[in-house]
């Protein structure tokens, strides 16, 4: 099987563009908006706290934290329920959910009962309901695009909205922060969830209802979702390196958020300024991808994509001088991370999606979002507590060291040397189902 044939060209005769696909393109739109409305909620959160509550560093990590620790408690169970049921239901179901908690906060803040502990509440009952969502939104895709030929098309245009949310989100989230106030732009997020409900309602592909074990058990069909995964070289070594980069961006982008609003004394308009110019870098990426891995074999645009994500955070750590030029040289550092996160992204996801049947879809994805997102989690606890111990500039250096140190896994990693895209997984037997995946 050939990269190209993968990225829809002729090797296999013709293939038309996902462009055609009415469902697909439903869903996309829909994902769009709400991840728009996501990156409002990511700057909104944390500066409703140090606004608001006068919050210390410990206690913003603290919430970063608990956004991101119902991936590290749940997300494996979750994976086992979602792969028993229709994937849309459950997405319809916590986007409404995910609404309404959102909503909450400025209705409490109108109210005046809003304070600290409860926004510590709502952050991680949000985090629970995103977990839940993020467990079945990648194994639907292939509900909605059938044609194995298409994963690389499907994983850039999803890069490419994360990549259009990132460059637009923060920047209108700090201009929403400073005209509206932090709890009150958070209704934009509201808003976007229930646009992503009504695409939803509108895709007609039917959703088959997936076929149940031979022997239906909670661990064994946990344990089965975990061998899959750790088994298999190249997942295993992709669950790993992710593990690291996403402790990497979440330690780095929590610490800078604090040296800049603390150090720096930047206003919110201007960190969402800096995050979205350096975003731009992945849109680049992910709209560049396609052509890239169709032109390079994939393990090198890999190995590459995710050095320069690693190294990015140490021109923070050598910014110096005016003002003008630290903000420069870090929004020159966030673009090279999200350059890099562009491309590997796609890269990623498309190589999970293949090497998967879609019985364990969800089982695999709650176990790279176990260890994503555990990784972002414990990565903004640590950095509240190492910002609070040894000072904000200090703990970046130390994030930028380990965060270069990485890159020696990416050499040791099988993923570095692949070719092209993997086969397509074959679903397991029944008797495999229950014993080993």
């Amino acid at each position: 099987m050939s990269v190209t044939s993968e990225t829809g060209g002729d090797t296999d005769g013709p293939v038309q563009s996902l462009w055609h696909n009415q469902d697909f393109l439903k869903f996309w739109v829909g994902e769009t908006v709400s991840l728009l409305g996501t990156q409002v909620t990511n700057l909104a959160l944390p500066l409703t706290a140090i606004y608001a509550f006068d919050a210390s560093d410990e206690q913003v990590g603290f919430l970063r934290f608990l956004q991101l620790v119902p991936y590290i408690g749940f997300a494996l169970l979750f994976g086992v329920w979602v792969d028993r049921v229709r994937r849309r239901n459950v997405m319809l179901a916590t986007n409404l959910f995910r609404a309404a908690l959102i909503a909450l906060i400025p209705v409490l803040h109108w109210l005046d009962v809003l304070n600290m502990p409860v926004l510590l509440v709502i952050a991680c009952a949000l985090g629970t309901a995103s977990c839940l969502f993020d467990v079945s939104w990648m194994p639907f895709v292939p509900t909605l695009v059938k044609d194995t030929r298409h994963y690389v098309e499907a994983s850039q245009k999803m890069g490419v909205s994360q990549s259009v949310s990132d460059v637009a989100g923060p920047g209108m989230a700090g201009v929403l922060v400073s005209a509206l106030s932090a709890p009150v732009a958070l209704i934009v997020n509201a808003g976007s969830y229930l646009f992503s409900t009504v695409m939803l309602l509108l895709v007609r592909t039917r959703e088959p209802v997936p076929e149940p074990p031979a022997k239906r058990h909670v661990l064994s069909e946990l344990r089965d979702g975990l061998e899959w995964v750790f088994r298999k070289p190249i997942l295993r070594w992709l669950a790993i390196v992710g593990f690291c980069c996403n402790f990497s961006m979440i330690t780095v982008w929590t610490m800078f958020l604090l040296y800049g609003t603390h150090d720096l004394q930047l206003s919110s308009s201007t960190l969402g300024t800096v995050f979205g110019t350096a975003s731009v870098g992945g849109l680049i990426g992910a709209m560049v991808s396609r052509k890239v891995v169709a032109r390079f074999p994939i393990g090198r645009v890999y190995f590459v994509a995710q050095t320069a994500l690693l190294l990015g955070p140490l021109l923070i750590v050598l910014a110096a001088g005016p003002k003008l030029v630290v903000i420069g040289m870090v929004t020159l550092s966030f673009f090279t991370t999200y350059l890099g996160l562009g491309i590997a992204n796609v890269i990623i996801v498309s190589v999970r999606q293949t090497t998967t049947p879609q019985s364990m879809m969800s089982r695999m994805t709650a176990c790279f979002r176990t260890l994503l997102f555990g990784g972002g989690a414990l990565g903004g606890l640590t950095a509240g507590l190492l910002s609070g111990g040894i000072g904000n500039h200090n703990a970046l250096i130390v994030a930028a060291a380990f965060s270069a140190v990485v890159v020696l896994a990416l050499i040791k990693s099988p993923v570095s040397r692949l070719r092209e895209l993997p086969p397509a997984a074959v679903e397991p037997t029944a008797k495999t189902t229950t014993t080993t995946a």
